[in-house]
This record gives structure tokens, C-alpha cells and sequence, in this order.
């Protein structure tokens, strides 16, 4: 049957790719990471202001503590293929909601009277999961096989309060660092974009 009789089937005319879906994949992923490294910024902004001294003075360096089950991108991420920089950053992305949410509780505690920050961190965490799948359907879309999770989440804890509010900082500083790398990372994808 010839394409003027009518076949339906899109193998049969070569015209037709699926390539315009993965750009169109590509493209919304890259501006659903570009919006939330704003948001991540603005989180992290927030997040200082409701911890009061020293968090918020100038030159105050918190301990970097370390975070079970999540590191910062390595400084030889930006050189490893695509591929695999988009399966570390959907491994992180998995890893950072009981993170976030982890967090939240201690704030809840910490900081009753901010539910502004609480629903900034809880958005957080939903959008970490929510970033996080479209980079894995982006991957499935290259026909990438997704590797198990590089980072394997805990539950990250700090007796007292003073460690607390670092590890928040912490993980908040992670979130903003993995969602701008991701950011980065899709921008190489996106046709017109760097190369």
C-alpha cells in the first residue's frame, strides 16, 4: 500500500523521526532544570535566612559536612560523556528527596513559625523526583541504559542543633549543585546549544 492509499504505518515513510519528540524531550527537561536552579537558589537563600547567626554573616564557611548517600559533582564530571553525566545526575536526583525531606523535619522543629521554608523544602524534594524521571526518560529516549543508583540514599542526621542547620545548608547547597549541573549537563542536548 502506497503512502497516497493511506498506510499508517510511520516505518514506512522515512520522513517521519521520532527525532523532533527527543528534542522536544530535551528542551523541557533543560527548562524544567534551568527553573529550578532558580528555585534552588532561592531555597538556599531562604534556608540561611531562617538560621540566624553566623549562617547569614559575611565570610561565615560552614563545615562541609559530609552527606550520607550524596556527594557534590566530581571536578571530571563536565569531561565524561553525556550519557554518563546525565546517569550520575538522575542517580543524585533519586538520592536527594529523603535528603530534602529529612531536612524539612528537622526545620519543622527548628523553625516552627517558617512554613514558607518548610513548603520550599518539601516542593524541593517533589521536584528533585520530578527532575530526576525526565532525565531518566531522556536517557531511555537516547536509548541509554539506566544504571541502578550511583548514590545510595540515607537518612542523613546531625545531633544538635548547630550540625543540623549545617547539614541542611549542606544538602540545600547539594540540591542547588546537582539541579545546575543537570542544567549544564541537558544544555549540551539542546539543538542550538553548546556542543
Amino acid at each position: 500500500m502506497s503512502r497516497r492509499e493511506g498506510s499508517l504505518d510511520p516505518q514506512a515513510d522515512s520522513s517521519i523521526s521520532p527525532l523532533p519528540h527527543l528534542e522536544a524531550k530535551i528542551r523541557q527537561t533543560h527548562s524544567l532544570a534551568r527553573l529550578l536552579t532558580k528555585y534552588a537558589e532561592q531555597l538556599l537563600q531562604e534556608y540561611v535566612q531562617h538560621q540566624g547567626d553566623p549562617f547569614g554573616l559575611p565570610g561565615f564557611s560552614p563545615p562541609r559536612l559530609p552527606v550520607a548517600g550524596l556527594s557534590a559533582p566530581a571536578p571530571g564530571h563536565a569531561g565524561l560523556p553525556v550519557a554518563e553525566q546525565l546517569q550520575l545526575d538522575a542517580g543524585a536526583l533519586a538520592a536527594l528527596p529523603p535528603l530534602l525531606d529529612v531536612v524539612r523535619r528537622r526545620q519543622a522543629e527548628l523553625n516552627p513559625r517558617a512554613p514558607h521554608l518548610l513548603r520550599r523544602l518539601e516542593d524541593a524534594a517533589r521536584q528533585a523526583r520530578a527532575l530526576g524521571a525526565a532525565v531518566e526518560a531522556v536517557l531511555a529516549a537516547l536509548g541509554v541504559e539506566l544504571r541502578g543508583p550511583q548514590f545510595e540514599p540515607a537518612a542523613a542526621s546531625a545531633a544538635g542543633v548547630f550540625p543540623a542547620k549545617v547539614l541542611g545548608l549542606r544538602v540545600c547547597g547539594l540540591y542547588h549543585e546537582w539541579v545546575s549541573r543537570t542544567e549544564a549537563d541537558l544544555s549540551q542536548l539542546v539543538p542550538g546549544g553548546p556542543a
